[in-house]
């Protein structure tokens, strides 16, 4: 039985599905700011527990993720890296796995794969049939997935400068209703001065483009036009280049024990950002992070980045950063283990995370 104090729940998850398909609609071809931002996220409990301060420091798998160019630091001959983590109170999940390979002692290839999705979303479009009957057996339900396949190839070009590339693939859907392919390029480069290593990465170096369409069936249409809401069309979206210059150095004291610091500023070209240094078209944000370690056995890490500005409940302005730690363990140089505590809402509701990422390292036998 349906009840006037249960119309109002139905009719509200309507709306969210959809909110949800119509802040997917991008206008023809535009280059709206945070596009394909589910690709800043970052991977890896080592280098999200630095603050993502890590593009001179990547030299594992994950290196196709943050810098190409690192994947040519791997010693054994295949290693594998993977991920998983839950957002904003299990709503999200995000999952991540890559596989890297050395092809020779100066070049190595590595793929990866990143899902950030939200499972089970109600879709009521259909809870109410042609005669204004409610059935709540037509409640279906649908998932809301951004995904990326990354083919990376790097190679050492002397002992001090390493360089790698990227091709990704993006598929980025809506249920049935609304689906995406995108196509792009990164590059990036490693440098080694004495003590220092200096590193570059160019996201989207080419610009990304997402070919959106939507399959709309008449009842679809019918929601939209009572509801007032435009009725989606085939688009294009662009997603612009981003840089990310980063420098570290490792200082190692009392023989066992050794310090790494990393500093990140990251440039991207969409306009202005709510970031610690504003532009239009071009913003920049830095992250620095730092990682303790013990015989290179356990780690402990921190970082701090991601500079915003908020309006208080008394309506004044304030700022903060985001700080992010974490702690990792090697075993027998073969598993790695790493968490991470990161805080990935605004800082004033406190929204963390933990992230556990695994690696392992394989050597083939022999003959």
């Amino acid at each position: 039985m349906v009840t006037y104090s249960s119309l109002p729940k139905i009719y509200s998850l309507s709306l969210l599905v959809l909110i949800f398909i119509a802040l997917l609609q991008p206008v023809q071809a535009q280059t709206p700011k945070y596009s394909n931002e589910f690709l800043s996220i970052g991977v890896g409990a080592r280098a999200l527990g630095m603050s993502n301060a890590f593009v001179s420091v990547a030299s594992d798998a994950t290196s196709g993720y943050w810098n190409p160019a690192g994947l040519t630091h791997i010693e054994s001959n295949i290693q594998i890296a993977l991920m998983h983590t839950n957002y904003f109170a299990g709503l999200a999940q995000y999952q991540y796995g890559s596989i890297a390979f050395n092809l020779d002692p100066q070049s190595a290839l590595g793929f990866s794969y990143l899902r950030f999705g939200v499972d089970d979303i109600p879709d009521t479009s259909e809870l109410i049939d042609a005669d204004g009957n409610i059935n709540y057996d037509r409640i279906r339900s649908f998932s809301a997935a951004d995904n990326a396949f990354m083919i990376s190839y790097a190679r050492m070009l002397n002992d001090n400068l390493r360089l790698g590339v990227n091709t990704k693939i993006i598929r980025r859907t809506a249920g049935s209703f609304a689906g995406a392919w995108g196509f792009g390029l990164d590059a990036g480069l490693q440098y080694h001065y004495n003590d220092w290593n200096f590193g570059f990465m160019g996201r989207d170096i080419t610009s990304t483009f997402n070919a959106w369409s939507y399959q709309l069936d008449d009842r679809m249409r019918e929601v939209f036009t009572i509801t007032g809401n435009e009725i989606p069309e085939n688009s294009l979206e662009i997603t612009l280049p981003a840089f990310i210059l980063g420098a570290s150095r490792e200082f190692i004291f009392a023989e066992q024990f050794g310090l790494l610091a990393s500093a990140d500023l990251i440039i991207t070209t969409d306009g202005r950002r709510n970031v610690m240094f504003k532009g239009d078209p071009i913003s920049m944000d830095p992250a620095l992070g730092i990682e303790l370690h013990y015989n290179n056995i356990v780690y402990l890490r921190a970082g701090i980045g991601n500079y915003q500005q908020y309006s208080t409940p008394a309506e004044k302005m304030t700022s903060s950063m985001q700080l992010n730690m974490g702690i990792g363990v090697v075993i027998r140089n073969v598993l790695t283990l790493d968490y991470a505590l990161t805080d990935v809402g605004d800082n004033s509701i406190a929204l963390y995370s933990n992230v556990f990422s695994l690696r392992f390292d394989i050597q083939r036998r022999e003959r």
